[in-house]
């Protein structure tokens, strides 16, 4: 008699492929709750205890952990010497597996839980028959996922077993326990405060496949952190549109990052990652105005983010531009119907938008051969350490506008200069090779309302040249971080055309 055995937390489905399996005259082999669950929907199933010959220990820590499992899995069917061991040790083959394993993922999730019970919700057993039965995948059909019951009856009611199906198993099986320990081995190194230990495993779920990566020719798809990260893309609900693709996600990523700099009603419009106006104001409709007006062109087909719900006022506005993306906490019922006329337009409901990152995230960076982690740029500068290094100090005013332009010029593609007043961004040029080139970009698209606005730098400034060229312009105060060897020059410059400058101390560059 063929033997299945079937040890499942997860039991959605069990029933169904249990009975079918004895339809096929398969002998099932169960432990623990599954055992009672079967047992309950009159299903003949063994308790493995039986096949042991060894009673279950240790509150259930040891059940499936003996010879009589392991090498009913890995006896190799077609090698004789195998197949006479097992005869010789009274073990009978077994045929298929089916385990998922303790909910671990599920129980970290949880509020308040011990540690006591999350080491509890670690499976030993599960892995261990999952990854004894994918080794000898020719002779056993290993299930970890209940989605795949169907097909496994399918092909066992037709007589025709594929190897086929049987390796994708085997490769299912062993990312899903590949993918098991790594979310163990992340939760206790971050409780072991260990930021950069010396092996990493990071594991991603898929979301999405796509059309396309950045270009046609590109392969892609979507994947999300195991674990839910609040105020991510990732956690966005599609209201309607077309399907994201991997430039949409990258650009909606690239507009949150800067959102989160503000509690304010604040409005950022992005193109390809970077800023083209970012505006707040005492409401949103108002701040999405000033965002738009800051640059009206750059804007087609681009992407804004608003860290306030969208009315229908402000929807009918969003309307009337070629937009690819809007992204909010939430969208009134009359913006909706009033959106439901621009069908492809995709809407993001995204309800933690304004939610912190948790400090422990990190920021991660792929190159050919390797990866670079980091924590996350979660902080701006300290308001206590900025160091006034002209004669003339800023206005409180300015101050406010200096912070305002900081908070966007952090966010955008070095090198980067960002003008603004208090409230909106007036000219932004981003990833130049030279930040002369940088200030040229932001200066002149700022033009005469570049006049009494200030200018913010993500990093320092190599010679005075930029200087010069905003005191040109009727900048009226720079903020950028300091530490050049010419700082002093700038700082000269700086008094001699009449402008505030600032040190803050804390560079953000962004590659």
């Amino acid at each position: 008699m063929k033997r299945a055995l079937l040890s499942v937390s997860d039991k959605s489905g069990i029933i169904e492929f249990a009975k079918e399996l004895e339809l096929l005259g398969y002998q099932i082999v169960s432990t623990g709750g599954t055992l009672n669950t079967l047992l309950k929907a009159g299903i003949e199933a063994v308790n493995i205890s039986k096949i042991t010959g060894f009673q279950e220990c240790l509150d259930g820590r040891v059940k499936t952990l003996h010879p009589a499992v392991h090498a009913g899995l890995l006896a190799m069917r077609d090698n004789k010497e195998h197949m006479s061991q097992l005869e010789a040790l009274s073990i009978a083959p077994i045929d298929i597996v089916a385990v998922n394993l303790y909910p671990f993922k599920a129980t970290i999730q949880k509020s308040g839980v011990s540690f006591e019970e999350v080491v509890e919700n670690i499976d030993i057993g599960g892995p261990t028959m999952l990854r004894s039965a994918a080794k000898n995948y020719k002779d056993v059909y290993v299930i970890c996922d209940a989605c795949d019951y169907p097909a496994v009856i399918s092909e066992l009611k037709s007589g025709t077993s594929s190897l086929d199906t049987k390796y994708r198993l085997m490769c299912k099986v062993f990312r899903h326990t590949a993918a098991y320990d790594a979310l163990i081995s992340n939760y206790l190194t971050e409780k072991s405060g260990d930021p950069f230990p010396e092996n990493i495993t990071l594991t991603f779920d898929k979301k999405q496949g796509m059309r396309y990566g950045e270009n046609p020719t590109q392969r892609a798809a979507f994947y999300t952190e195991s674990l839910p990260v609040n105020g991510s893309i990732a956690q966005a609900k599609q209201l309607q549109g077309k399907e994201l693709s991997f430039n949409n996600i990258n650009d909606a990523d690239g507009a949150l990052a800067i959102l989160r700099e503000f509690s304010s009603p604040t409005a950022v419009a992005v193109k390809h990652a970077n800023p083209c106006g970012v505006g707040s104001a005492d409401n949103i409709f108002d701040a999405f105005v000033s965002a738009y007006e800051a640059d009206k062109q750059s804007i087609f087909s681009g992407i804004v983010a608003l860290n306030r719900q969208v009315d229908e006022k402000l929807a009918k506005i969003l309307m009337g531009l070629f937009l690819e993306i809007v992204i909010a906490p939430d969208f009134t019922p009359e913006a909706l119907s009033a959106y439901a006329t621009k069908k492809n337009v995709r809407l993001l409901k995204l309800e933690s938008l304004n939610a912190p990152l948790c400090p422990n995230t990190r920021d991660m960076k792929k190159v050919v051969g390797g990866l670079l982690i980091q924590d996350i740029d979660s902080t701006l500068y300290d308001v206590d350490k900025l160091n006034i290094v002209t004669k003339l100090a800023p206005t409180s005013e300015q101050l406010k506008a200096l912070e305002f332009a900081y908070k966007v010029v952090k966010h955008t593609k070095s090198n980067a200069i960002v003008i603004s007043d208090a409230n909106k961004t007036l000219g932004i040029g981003m990833g130049q090779p030279s930040r002369i080139w940088a200030a040229e970009q932001a200066l002149d698209h700022a033009g005469e309302r570049a006049r009494g606005a200030v200018l913010a730098s993500d990093a320092f400034f190599p010679f005075s040249d930029a200087v010069t060229l905003a005191g040109k312009y009727g900048i009226s105060a720079i903020i950028q971080p300091g530490g050049s060897i010419n700082d002093a020059d700038s700082i000269k410059a700086c008094d001699e055309l009449g402008i505030a400058m600032v040190l803050c101390g804390q560079r953000h560059f962004k590659h």
